[in-house]
């Protein structure tokens, strides 16, 4: 028997391999940043629009995380009329010395052409970041069919090409300055979004306003070409908002009535973990409630586990209340009759945050939920006690809803 199989295996190596067969020939080992191109999804979210714009936002977070840490006071955004953006601020400028595991690179060509490779995964540069894993820059290099990088750090001016994510020759200094910072330049890579992909000058005008007044130490700049405006986007403007997200749901609520005014504060949080800040307002009316929620001022459509902290926070806030002043039916209240018809703002600032997903659209710390119920609740005790006209219009209302 034996030797029927010898003879058999000696015919299969003798014959041809078939053009579908599976051996290790077949595995590929994608490098650098083609796993970027070929699966941008990934990374992004998807090709379509929200995607190209979420580039933007890739690099205007790592300018806000300069802000942030107290390096930086003013970014610009500008928009040109071929569909390129530039993001420039003044902060401490990228690194450019070589990088101590790879001495024959920049730690600026590093980080514009390896993932997960950043200041970001201790807080030993920065102490709460939206910028987390190293990613960002790197893919909107990658999916960028040209990008120019300059930094300006320690009077020198220094300069780097790229395209698709190559560099296009050596980092060079260009010159002497005064100033500091770093200035990114791209334009996306028709190959991934389409000839026809555009950014929207309305869409990133709304990011480039909701990020400052998501930090009251910063003033961004915008700008853009006339030509690229189709509504009434205005082509510059520079925001600044000392009153932070509290100016930021006044904005939005416009003239609507209230039940009561505006219940708004900031916290430090337990342990050190942070800080979190939160402006909330019941309107008297019949339109829908909104909750934008953030994290490190990155936006978190779909909420998470500090939405779920504050959403027990004014729950447990107004019951506990109800209690106090012995209106029994306060017992009826969930926290769906409290949250459902609110309107509000809630900002979290907390080191090494866990997000689901690349794009970060839910936040997923579980220790979140109990730092901002706890921050925020103390508060909402205290507010309502010193508020009992407002105390008692919400507590009336919350019952109304409940039966």
């Amino acid at each position: 028997m034996s030797d029927l199989f010898s003879l058999a295996a000696a015919r299969d190596n003798k014959a041809k391999k078939p053009k579908d067969a599976y051996d290790a020939s077949a595995i590929e080992v994608l490098e650098g940043l083609e796993p970027v191109r070929r699966r941008p999804g990934m990374y992004i979210g998807g090709t379509d629009e929200r995607a190209l714009h979420h580039l933007v936002a890739e690099v205007l977070d790592n300018s806000m995380d300069e802000a942030v840490a107290g390096h930086a006071s003013d970014i610009w955004i500008a928009l040109s009329a071929d569909n390129r953006v530039e993001i420039r601020d003044n902060g401490r400028g990228i690194p450019v010395d070589p990088h101590p595991k790879f001495p024959k690179q920049s730690a600026l060509e590093v980080i514009l052409t390896t993932l997960h490779s950043g200041g970001k995964f201790s807080d030993k540069a920065y102490a709460t970041s939206g910028g987390l894993h190293g990613v960002g820059v790197s893919v909107v290099n990658a999916l960028s069919d040209d990008l120019h990088v300059q930094v300006m750090r320690d009077g020198q001016v220094w300069s780097q090409h790229y395209s698709r994510g190559a560099p296009q020759g050596k980092i060079k200094n260009t010159g002497t300055t005064k100033q500091r910072g770093t200035s990114i330049i791209f334009h996306p890579d028709a190959e991934i979004f389409g000839a026809g992909a555009k950014f929207k000058p309305e869409r990133l005008y709304r990011m480039a306003r909701s990020k400052a007044y998501l930090h009251r130490g910063v003033t961004i700049h915008w700008r853009c070409d006339p030509d690229t405006i189709k509504d009434q986007t205005p082509a510059e403007d520079t925001f600044h908002f000392a009153g932070g997200i509290r100016d930021y749901l006044t904005s939005e609520l416009a003239d609507r009535p209230l039940i009561s005014r505006i219940f708004s504060g900031t916290a430090d949080l337990s342990d050190k973990m942070g800080r979190v800040e939160w402006a909330i307002a019941w309107p008297d009316d019949e339109e829908d409630g909104f909750l934008n929620t953030y994290c490190n001022t990155v936006p978190t459509p779909e909420g998470g586990t500090h939405e779920a902290g504050l959403r027990t926070a004014l729950a447990r806030g107004i019951k506990a209340y109800g209690d106090r002043v012995g209106n029994k039916k306060a017992g009826l209240i969930t926290a769906e009759d409290v949250v459902g018809r609110a309107s509000g703002i809630l900002s979290l600032f907390l080191r090494n945050p866990q997000f689901q997903g690349q794009t970060k659209e839910k936040l997923a710390s579980a220790e979140a939920t109990r730092l901002v119920d706890n921050a925020v609740k103390d508060h909402l005790d205290h507010w309502l006690a010193d508020n009992p006209k407002d105390s008692t219009a919400l507590l009336e209302f919350f019952i109304e809803r409940a039966e």
